[in-house]
Order: structure tokens, then C-alpha cells, then sequence
């Protein structure tokens, strides 16, 4: 009978891949060796291979499992009572939350799928794809009368060109946290430059009250 899986199993595996996500980040791919995941992870390479077979197994692990965090969020928000505007927000609400939890994550499924082998790149491209599919219909339930709408998908990709970039210029410490930004992004989507206001208790607005 085969051994069942040791209960620190899963949460190894986890710390694996979020010591490959910050080396793959900070180094990049290409430049990021399996001897330097397992001394990172402070593991042998014999017991790193126990978990992942080689490197690309590792890019992979990292990137479908950040995707599948986002496909089960819009899952969620679309199986809740919310509907119109209010659903949109929490979409990009939520969406912004997950992405201040994992950028490195995030970084690597932007800089490194391209490094995948094809079927294994179209099938986490196919799980993106479904993401953003559940923002477009939030966006087109918004548009009332354009049941096949030809903006919607454009529109989408615009507001994801918002949050999907953070990571390039959002620091730790910044005036501005995610929690912050989210709102910024809802309404400057929803409502134009206008609508945009520093959201309450954000550090600028503490720093103005100072």
C-alpha cells in the first residue's frame, strides 16, 4: 500500500512555491537555477525533486495556481447577490486584494508563461482568458441594450491594463496601498477622471489630517 502524503506536505509545497515565485520574480526565469529554489527553500535538490520534477513544473505550479485563485474569486462574485456597478466593484475590489498578496506570483505569470511549452502555456492562457471573460460580462451588464457588445472584451482589457501593472510601480510603504487603489481604479473606470477621490483612510489622506 503506498504511503499516504506526510500532514506538512501541502504547506511545504506552498513554501516551495512561493520561495520559486520570489526567485523567479527577482531574477527571472531563465536565470534562476533548481540548485538556487532548493538552497532558497533551505532543502536539498533530492527533496525539492520530490515535489517538482524540474523547473518547468515549478513555472507551471506558480502560474496555474495564481490563475486559479482569480478564476475562483469572479466565481464567487458572480455567484453572489451582487449585481450591475456593485458587482463590477468587488470584481475589481477583490481582484486588487489578490494581486497585493501575490505579486511575485502575479510578476511571474506576466514576465515568464511566455517560457512554457505550448500546450502548457494555452492552458493557463485559457484560464486567464476565463477571468477576464467574467469581467467582460460584469462590463456588458453595464451596457444595457448591446446583448453582443464589441466593447465589452476591449473595455475589460483596458481596466486590467490598470491593475495588472501595479507591480511595476506600487512599493511597499507608498502612499498609496492596495487597499487604497482599488477604489481609485473603480471609479475612474466607472465614473471617469472626475469621480476620482482619495479614498478615506488612505496614508495621504491621514498625512493631510496630520
Amino acid at each position: 500500500m503506498p504511503r499516504g502524503k506526510a500532514a506538512s506536505y501541502d504547506d511545504q509545497s506552498e513554501f516551495i512555491l512561493a520561495q520559486a515565485a520570489q526567485l523567479f520574480a527577482r531574477r527571472g526565469y531563465p536565470a534562476t537555477s533548481m540548485n538556487q529554489v532548493a538552497a532558497a527553500c533551505g532543502l536539498s535538490k533530492a527533496t525539492l525533486y520530490h515535489y517538482h520534477k524540474d523547473k518547468s513544473s515549478l513555472l507551471i505550479s506558480i502560474a496555474e495556481t495564481h490563475v486559479a485563485q482569480l478564476a475562483a474569486l469572479v466565481a464567487e462574485v458572480e455567484a453572489s447577490t451582487e449585481a450591475g456597478e456593485e458587482q463590477l466593484r468587488q470584481l475589481i475590489y477583490r481582484i486588487v486584494a489578490q494581486y497585493a498578496g501575490a505579486q511575485d506570483a502575479h510578476r511571474v505569470l506576466t514576465d515568464d508563461v511566455r517560457f512554457l511549452d505550448e500546450a502548457d502555456r494555452e492552458r493557463v492562457l485559457d484560464q486567464e482568458r476565463q477571468v477576464v471573460a467574467g469581467f467582460a460580462r460584469a462590463v456588458a451588464a453595464l451596457r444595457p441594450g448591446t446583448a453582443s457588445d464589441a466593447l465589452a472584451k476591449p473595455l475589460t482589457m483596458l481596466l486590467f491594463g490598470m491593475v495588472n501593472w501595479m507591480f511595476t510601480w506600487m512599493k511597499p510603504g507608498g502612499r498609496l496601498d492596495h487597499a487604497s487603489i482599488a477604489p481609485i481604479v473603480a471609479d475612474l473606470f466607472l465614473g471617469g477622471i472626475g469621480a476620482v477621490k482619495l479614498p478615506e483612510g488612505s496614508a495621504q489622506t491621514r498625512a493631510r489630517m496630520r
